[in-house]
């Protein structure tokens, strides 16, 4: 019972959000790619417009607001961006960063690479 007790606040803070799931895991690894600068002004799913100037990215399930360093693995170069958008809608992407993000790490040119994404602040 003992045990249970901080199991059950644990599960409620992740489902009011407080606490959310992604923060505890593992840096995630898998293919980014980045907006197209035609997309520039358009309203993301947090209600902001997209920027391309701005170090932001899209990611399924961290909630808006959270901030990761994203690592380009053919570059060892790293940026930190905020969460302000749902996505990638590629399938086996996990994150689209913005044009400014993915010029800083270098993966503009290349439109698309392997990456790590971690979270710095929830």
């Amino acid at each position: 019972m003992k045990r249970i007790i901080p199991m059950l606040f644990m599960l409620l803070f992740v489902m009011q959000g407080i606490l959310p799931v992604a923060y505890a895991a593992e840096a995630q690894e898998g293919e980014a790619s980045y907006y197209a600068d035609s997309l520039d002004g358009n309203k993301t799913a947090s209600g902001e417009p997209y920027d391309k100037d701005a170090f932001t990215a899209a990611h399924p399930s961290l909630p808006f607001g959270t901030k990761v360093k994203v690592t380009y693995l053919k570059t060892g170069q790293s940026v930190e961006v905020v969460i302000n958008d749902r996505g990638p809608k590629a399938k086996g992407y996990i994150i689209d960063l913005s044009a400014a993000a993915a010029r800083k790490i270098g993966l503009l040119e290349a439109g698309h690479g392997k990456v790590t994404v971690a979270v710095v602040n929830p």
